[in-house]
């Protein structure tokens, strides 16, 4: 069961940080922010959040397991 949550939780963080730019250098996130909509760059932000929460959520409740 912890390890469902693990795999779950690295996925969503990963997701996260793939829709919000986390692991782009300057040049590309320049771009990425002139080439995108204000709608687009929400909606990727919000994406980002929701799974990143999701991820911490499911990172925490392997940890109580793993206390427990």
């Amino acid at each position: 069961m912890i390890q469902l949550f693990l795999i779950v939780g690295l996925t969503c963080i990963v997701i996260s940080g793939v829709f919000i730019g986390a692991w782009t250098n300057g040049q590309q996130h320049r771009a990425n922010y002139y080439s995108k909509t204000d709608g687009h760059r929400n909606f990727r932000t919000r994406i980002a959040m929701y799974t990143g929460l999701a991820g911490v959520i499911s990172l925490g409740i392997a940890g109580l397991i793993h206390l427990l």
